[in-house]
């Protein structure tokens, strides 16, 4: 599991961060989620679903996380979770919708660092 420890993470955990800094700004202004903030939600969201796939990838090999249950947990909730972070931004046209993206972006580095800390733990 050490391509679930690599460059990838490393990525998609600055680039959540950064767009939950643009996002909660936007909301500390005022401002309802524009259509570029809905798509850098869908963005963020494609690099997290490729991040799972190296992982899913990855859980064919010999070096299996001993907590297989979880970790599948938290593909499924890191996969959905920006995706549905957009879909109730979307409903919700006000500063709130913005607010919505900002925690779901900070979340995100949150689940994948939970996900690196799984995959390092092998079952033997």
């Amino acid at each position: 599991m050490r391509d679930v420890n690599g460059p990838l993470s490393a990525a998609t955990i600055v680039v959540a961060l950064v767009f939950a800094v643009w996002f909660l700004l936007r909301c500390a202004l005022n401002r309802p989620p524009s259509r570029f903030d809905l798509l850098a939600g869908l963005a963020l969201g494609a690099l997290v679903a490729v991040l799972c796939l190296v992982a899913v990838v990855g859980l064919f090999g010999d070096d299996r996380p001993s907590e297989v249950g979880t970790f599948v947990g938290y593909l499924f909730t890191a996969v959905a979770f920006m995706p549905t972070a957009v879909v109730l931004a979307r409903m919700e046209p006000t500063r709130w919708g913005t607010l919505i993206l900002g925690v779901a972006a900070l979340v995100m580095p949150v689940l994948v660092l939970r996900l690196q800390q799984i995959a390092s733990v092998t079952g033997g």
